[in-house]
């Protein structure tokens, strides 16, 4: 079956412990809404998780002024970082604004370096948000910045990353293909828990409904991978070069 040849089914044995899982958004909420399961998942095995948001996301409600509304979602970006069991961390950049650029790989890249991670988690690549294809391609950059000694930043050159990981966005369809299924059926409580935090996710906000599509598409996934409920990530073509001396 197709299926069974292309998802890898990550579960706990596959991820051990002591990694530290780094999940960058453009804005806060996009990585808790799509991947935050999986954070809940890899807190829960001990594993350290750090959010950052490279935007609040301030101009996402016409009913309150950026400011006043980007006040609220950092208080609400640290309320759902609790209940995942993960630390968070702000960028700089305003919503709307994420910048494609040398700066903001620099930034990404120092952040890299400071946080040291295993595994980074960010946006699929091609998006209708300009804001979430700016962020991966920040990520990108950022991430192979990070590794190089000539780049001269606050912190020394890292070069521990083992993968970056794209999830799931309803703006970010094009061209993705799950790949990954990492196996979140302990983990929605918690991961509902931490989304409705958010006052856009619990519909007061935007007629998108949040919840609902992210908790169907897990049961979609689940399906897929054979669980109750699933998480799908994408990664970068080259990642998924496989050499073997017979077929596996």
């Amino acid at each position: 079956m197709r299926q069974i040849a292309l998802a890898v089914l990550l579960c706990c044995s596959a991820f051990g412990a002591n990694r530290t899982i780094l999940a960058i958004g453009a804005h806060a909420g996009d990585m808790e809404i799509s991947a935050g399961a999986v954070l809940a998942r890899h807190a829960r095995l001990g594993d350290r998780v750090v959010i950052l948001h490279l935007s609040l996301g301030e101009r996402g409600n016409p009913k309150m002024p950026p400011d006043e509304y980007g006040a609220q979602k950092r208080r609400e970006a640290v309320a759902a970082a609790k209940v995942l069991g993960a630390e968070v961390l702000f960028g700089p950049y305003k919503d709307g604004e994420v910048p494609r650029s040398e700066e903001a790989a620099r930034f990404v890249a120092d952040v890299i370096r400071s946080v040291m991670p295993t595994d980074v988690i960010t946006h699929w690549v091609n998006s209708i948000h300009r804001d979430h294809s700016a962020t991966a391609q920040a990520v990108l950059d950022g991430a192979l910045l990070a590794s190089l000694d000539g780049i001269v930043a606050e912190h020394p050159p890292f070069r521990g990353l083992r993968g970056i990981f794209f999830a799931e966005n309803w703006e970010d369809k094009e061209g993705f293909q799950p790949y990954i299924y990492v196996d979140v059926s302990e983990d929605l409580n918690k991961w509902r828990e931490a989304v409705i935090q958010y006052e856009f996710i619990r519909g007061s906000i935007s007629s998108f409904a949040y919840l609902d599509y992210y908790d169907a598409l897990s049961r979609v996934r689940g399906a897929e991978a054979g669980k109750s409920r699933a998480v799908a990530f994408e990664i970068e073509a080259l990642g998924k070069k496989r050499v073997a001396d017979r077929l596996p």
